[in-house]
C-alpha cells in the first residue's frame, strides 16, 4: 500500500529514502517501468526498439511519446489519488518520477490537455494542468494553453476508432506556436486525446509535437 510521506522517508515503504529522492532504491526499481514502449506512442511492448501495430498502420500527429511508467500497481494508485482525490503529494511524486526518467529535455514549452469549461467547473481540478505547472517549474519551461471546445462524451466505453472519431477537432490553440511543444497528460491510453491535441498544436504552428505522460495503459488491456 502506498504511504503518502512526501517529503521525508520513502513514499512507498516508509523506509530510508535515497539521497535527494522521495523513494528508496528497491521501491523505485520495483515500480512498473515501461521498459519496452513503442518508440513513437509508448505502448508497452515485449521488446525494443519496435513500433506498435497502430503506429505502423497510421502515424500519430505527435512524433514521440515519453511515458516512463505503466498504469498498474503502485503507479495506478498514485494516479488515482492524484486525479480523483486531488492529492498534491501524489501529484508531486508523479512529477518527480517522470523527471527522474526523462531523457534530454527536448521540449521548448508544455501544453497540457485542457478540460471543457463545463467539466472544469464540475471537477474543479485539471490534473494535466497541475502536472504541467509542476513539470514547468522543475524543467524551466513555459506552460501554454489550449481550449477544449467540444465537451465530448466519456471515452471509457468506446473502441479505439470511436475514441479517435469522438475527439476530432475537439481542441483549439489560439496563440501561435513555434518550436517543439510537449503535450502533458497523466495517463495515456489509446493516445486519441493527445493525437487530437497534437493536430491542434500543429495547426497553430508547432514545428514538432511530442508527448510527456507519466503512465501508459497497455492497449492489450483496453
Amino acid at each position: 500500500m502506498l504511504h503518502q510521506a512526501l517529503p521525508g522517508p520513502c513514499a512507498f515503504c516508509l523506509g530510508t529514502s535515497a539521497p535527494g529522492a522521495s523513494w528508496c532504491g528497491p521501491c523505485y526499481r520495483a515500480l512498473a517501468w515501461n521498459r519496452y514502449g513503442c518508440r513513437v506512442c509508448g505502448e508497452p511492448l515485449r521488446r525494443a526498439p519496435a513500433l506498435c501495430r497502430h503506429c505502423r498502420d497510421v502515424a500519430p500527429a505527435f512524433s514521440r511519446a515519453q511515458v516512463p511508467l505503466v498504469y498498474e500497481g503502485a503507479v495506478r494508485q498514485l494516479v488515482q489519488d492524484f486525479k480523483f482525490q486531488a492529492s498534491p503529494r501524489a501529484g508531486m511524486l508523479l512529477a518527480e518520477l517522470f523527471v527522474s526518467a526523462l531523457g534530454p529535455a527536448e521540449a521548448q514549452a508544455l501544453l497540457p490537455v485542457p478540460l471543457h469549461p463545463a467539466r472544469a467547473r464540475q471537477r474543479g481540478f485539471n490534473q494535466s494542468r497541475w502536472l504541467a505547472d509542476e513539470l514547468g517549474a522543475q524543467l524551466g519551461l513555459p506552460v501554454l494553453e489550449a481550449t477544449r471546445r467540444v465537451d465530448t462524451p466519456s471515452q471509457r466505453a468506446l473502441s479505439r476508432s470511436e475514441r479517435f472519431a469522438n475527439l476530432a477537432d475537439a481542441f483549439t490553440v489560439a496563440s501561435p506556436l513555434s518550436g517543439r511543444i510537449a503535450l502533458v497528460d497523466d495517463v495515456m491510453t489509446t493516445g486519441a486525446t493527445l493525437n487530437a491535441l497534437a493536430h491542434a498544436a500543429r495547426r497553430a504552428g508547432a514545428c514538432e509535437v511530442v508527448v510527456y505522460a507519466v503512465a501508459r495503459t497497455s492497449l492489450a488491456a483496453t
